[in-house]
């Protein structure tokens, strides 16, 4: 990434496709063909695994830090495999074509991946099918077996399964395999077939000349199979319940903090494992994107420990991290280490001399420049440093007309203008901004979607301090049009940052 470019950010749910959310299918692969035409190097995606009802359907709260979203599965590709037949597939649920309706979705995608598993047990020739099953054994057998128990748990916590299975006493663990045999198989075929799907689009972006980038939280959810099969790694008490939970303190999105209630790790653990866990996740999500974001990327130097049962993450403390010896060793680990670091919020000299140490690019955010009238505020496009990924937002911000509609004090709507050298917001405002950001010196920049097409908060993926009601949004068809491609083109051109 340290040559100039520009990519989009845009997750695959908010894809136009016809099932009640975006999926891998052809919509994707048409969306490619836009950035394509733009002249684009990048698709920025949200992090692939799949989200949990209880957080909201965030893509930061899953079940499994391997595992693919099955929701993302693609019928029509499905169609073309001979798995599932045109009348199998039932009436969609929701009638917004632009907001998901994930209840309805999940419903909706169990009928058709019922249909599609039982064609599949009928086929003669399973190779590719059983040469993922053995390349990816490490986590996928852990997660068909946890994925069905929890179904046949009637979707209790794992803490709450029968004590041989919560401890996972091996002849319990056989007894179960036998038992739930075909639902083990149900969850195997669905991630052979998400993966299938995903490696088909990715490579389909790549000849392309589009690069991936991926997304990865550094933490995982409590009631996943991560922490079922390693509870060693994480801080639990003595009925694996945890002790510690994570979260960051007060900031820019919530005077209280954010309580994330994921587990924290037990860092002396995973040193002295030489962090294998770490690495079997990295080279599994690295297997899969081109580019990866590290998440919360100051929980890595330090993070905010809140303990368990706290209704805020205000009373909580910090904590250390062996960053050096983590670092050093993931990157003896991988020839290539090609990430990007979210360094918002609350840093400390200590992350930006870890940045700095290992030349990881951070994260400029063009909304945070403007809370208070000073020239040589760091997310300035003419301070950026070459080594930066410059954002108009991100998935965690209002889009740029929100934000400047709906939530700029007028003091920072003078200094947008200023900035701009405008008198008012006017229609076509959203290019000037993306414009000078891109013309930064920036080596990568990344336009929300939304941003490229002037739309309001209606179109905004997540509020922080809400945990329901989020992530909903989808473009509309052919709401992207080839004269927003050609405007893109043009700046793209016209700042040097094109293919």
């Amino acid at each position: 990434m340290r040559t100039r470019g520009n990519g989009l950010l845009f997750h695959i749910t908010s894809l136009p496709a016809p099932y009640g959310i975006g999926d891998m299918g052809p919509e994707a692969h048409k969306f490619v063909d836009i950035l394509a035409e733009a002249k684009q190097k990048y698709w920025q995606i949200l992090p692939l695994n799949f989200p949990i009802a209880s957080n909201g359907y965030s893509p930061y709260f899953s079940d499994s830090a391997f595992a693919g979203n099955h929701l993302l599965l693609s019928p029509d590709l499905l169609i073309e495999e001979g798995l599932l037949l045109l009348e199998d597939i039932p009436p969609v649920p929701g009638a917004d074509p632009g907001e998901v309706d994930y209840d309805g979705v999940t419903k909706h995608k169990k009928l058709i991946l019922d249909k599609a598993f039982e064609r599949f047990r009928k086929k003669d020739q399973k190779n590719d099918y059983d040469d993922f099953c053995r390349g990816q054994s490490g986590w996928l057998n852990d997660f068909a077996l946890f994925a069905a128990i929890k179904e046949e748990q009637k979707g209790k916590i794992w803490h709450d399964w029968p004590a041989s299975l919560r401890d996972r006493h091996p002849e319990a663990l056989e007894e179960a395999g036998k038992r739930l045999a075909g639902k083990i198989d149900r969850q195997k075929f669905i991630q052979h077939m998400v993966f299938k799907q995903w490696s088909s689009l990715k490579s389909y972006a790549n000849g392309r000349g589009i690069k991936i980038i991926g997304d990865i939280p550094i933490y995982v959810s409590y009631d996943s199979a991560d922490v079922w099969v390693a509870p060693h790694i994480f801080k639990l008490d003595k009925r694996k319940r945890p002790m510690a939970v994570s979260g960051v303190p007060p900031d820019y999105f919530s005077a209280t903090g954010q309580l994330w209630n994921n587990p924290v790790y037990r860092w002396d653990v995973l040193k002295d494992t030489r962090y294998d866990w770490w690495i079997e996740r990295l080279s599994h999500t690295f297997s899969c994107v081109d580019i990866l974001r590290i998440d919360h990327f100051r929980g890595l130097v330090q993070y905010w420990e809140v303990p368990a049962g706290e209704e805020t993450a205000m009373n909580g403390k910090w904590e250390d991290v062996p960053t050096y010896d983590f670092f050093d060793t993931l990157l003896g680990h991988f020839k290539d280490f090609p990430v990007i670091v979210e360094d918002l919020g609350l840093i400390t000299p200590d992350v930006k001399e870890a940045m700095d140490h290992y030349g990881f690019p951070g994260m400029r955010v063009l909304q945070f420049a403007f809370g208070e009238d000073k020239p040589d505020h760091p997310y300035l496009p003419q301070n950026y440093v070459k080594n930066c990924v410059a954002y108009t937002g991100t998935h965690d911000n209002n889009t740029l007309m929100g934000w400047l509609r709906e939530e700029a004090t007028p003091d920072v709507t003078h200094r947008v203008l200023d900035f701009l050298g405008e008198r008012k917001i006017s229609p076509g405002i959203n290019w000037k901004i993306i414009t000078r950001l891109m013309g930064s010196v920036a080596d990568t920049t990344v336009i929300p979607v939304q941003d490229i097409l002037a739309l309001g908060s209606e179109a905004r993926m997540n509020q922080p301090r809400e945990t329901f009601g989020n992530w909903k949004w989808r473009l509309l068809p052919g709401q992207f049009t080839k004269e927003h491609a050609g405007k893109l083109r043009g700046i793209t051109e016209t700042t040097e940052r094109s293919r």
